[in-house]
């Protein structure tokens, strides 16, 4: 009975220690870029808002195609008043129904603008969503690069750890002051200290990442991917090309033509529409009744709708300059972006062709000399962290080179990469 018990108590130890961790762990799953991206696109609520727009614009389009409706009417006259108007025995009972006809093309001219704001809002989607690709991208680069930046500080503290017993050594032999033996931990020390501050660079991409992903703290493990891998990259000339297909820009020939659609509208507002009325008129006095037929236009005179045909115009020429001052704004997003992705190129060659190798050579050299006592502990560590540095410049590199490329197509209409990452 007592075992029992026993392995109950354990039973329930175990459920306590172990079930934290394996709820922890059924969260911290290897997040990949893909799994970002289609994450980021489901939970995106701007892409929800502007699949609303698209909405809200069928809509508008619908009322637009929508046909006057009629008007009943009842009139009563030559009733209540005195001598042989007294009462309703003189009265005439009218019962009328009309109807008012659009002319000149203008329910035409409405749905020609629903029909295109309908376009402009579908666009805008498309646009959103390659915005939102390369935020997200970005966003996952920059975890990734975080990441490996605290592998390689780590890698530098166990390196400086693996000194400690060789530098007792040779204080107890007095080929060292012990002095050194306080330098190093110094020295470990500092590089802890940038990888704790790399550590809240890391939190605050993660965090950014999850906000993206639509989750209000980060629920995944590490990010997976890799930064070295790099393709061929296209002419600046090539890029400008591409941008005149993004969704911003084409968006504005749906513009366009809904404002065409809205000066014509102003235009030909001024023209009359036709009222045509038909209805039953009862005459109490003589227990007679007739038929009335009305027929009524608007004249024209005063309201021809100048203001508003001007502001049409005006609107309409406004949408060339519009178009011009995105198509601008974008180059130079994507001509900051191309000189960023170019410049860590040439980082990178230099870094890898000359920087890290020598210092890596030196540093083992320096090492292997401090063993036979040709080198101070002084040169060990600082070649240690030349070998950092240049490591740590070279992920700066790659993290630049790729949120180069994600920002780019981010801007192009037909994303080569993204386009394949997800899809909503």
């Amino acid at each position: 009975m007592s075992c029992r018990r026993t392995a109950a108590r354990l039973a329930c130890a175990m459920a306590i220690f172990v079930g934290p961790w394996l709820t922890r762990h059924a969260h911290a799953q290897t997040l990949t870029m893909r799994a970002a991206l289609s994450r980021a696109l489901a939970a995106s609520p701007r892409l929800t808002a502007a699949e609303r727009d698209v909405g809200i614009a069928t809509g508008q389009r619908i009322q637009a195609g929508a046909l006057l409706n009629p008007e009943l009417s009842y009139e009563q006259d030559n009733s209540f008043g005195s001598g042989n108007y007294r009462g309703t025995r003189s009265a005439e009972t009218t019962l009328q129904i009309s109807q008012a006809f659009e002319l000149f093309g203008k329910r035409d001219a409405r749905i020609a603008a629903g029909a295109a704001g309908i376009e402009v809002a579908a666009i805008q989607r498309k646009a959103v969503r390659l915005e939102v690709l390369s935020e997200t991208a970005i966003a996952f680069l920059s975890v990734l690069g975080a990441q490996r930046r605290i592998q390689i500080l780590d890698e530098q503290i166990t390196a400086i750890d693996r000194l400690t017993p060789l530098l007792r050594r040779r204080v107890e032999a007095g080929a060292s002051s012990p002095a050194e033996t306080g330098r190093a931990e110094v020295a470990s020390a500092l590089v802890k200290a940038d990888r704790e501050r790399f550590k809240a660079t890391l939190a605050s991409a993660r965090r950014e990442l999850a906000v993206l992903m639509g989750d209000p703290a980060a629920k995944f493990g590490e990010v997976s991917g890799r930064l070295d891998i790099m393709g061929k990259t296209p002419t600046f000339q090539s890029v400008v090309a591409a941008i005149d297909a993004n969704p911003q820009l084409v968006r504005w020939t749906a513009v366009y033509a809904q404002r065409n659609a809205e000066l014509l509208m102003a235009r030909l507002r001024p023209y009359p529409d036709v009222r045509i009325a038909a209805g039953w008129r009862h005459f109490n006095e003589t227990n007679g009744d007739a038929m009335r037929l009305t027929v009524s236009v608007p004249i024209p005179v005063f309201d021809q709708n100048q203001g508003n045909i001007l502001s049409a115009q005006e609107s309409l020429a406004k949408t060339k300059a519009e178009r011009e001052a995105n198509r601008n704004t974008l180059i130079v997003v994507a001509g900051r972006a191309y000189d960023s992705l170019q410049g860590s190129l040439r980082e990178l060659a230099v870094l890898r062709e000359t920087a890290i190798p020598k210092a890596t050579e030196a540093s083992d050299a320096i090492a292997q000399g401090y063993g036979q006592g040709r080198f101070t502990l002084l040169e060990v560590l600082d070649a240690q962290a030349s070998v950092t540095q240049a490591r740590l410049r070279e992920q700066e590199a790659l993290q630049n080179f790729h949120a180069g490329v994600a920002t780019i197509e981010g801007l192009v209409g037909n994303p080569f990469a993204l386009a394949r990452e997800g899809a909503r």
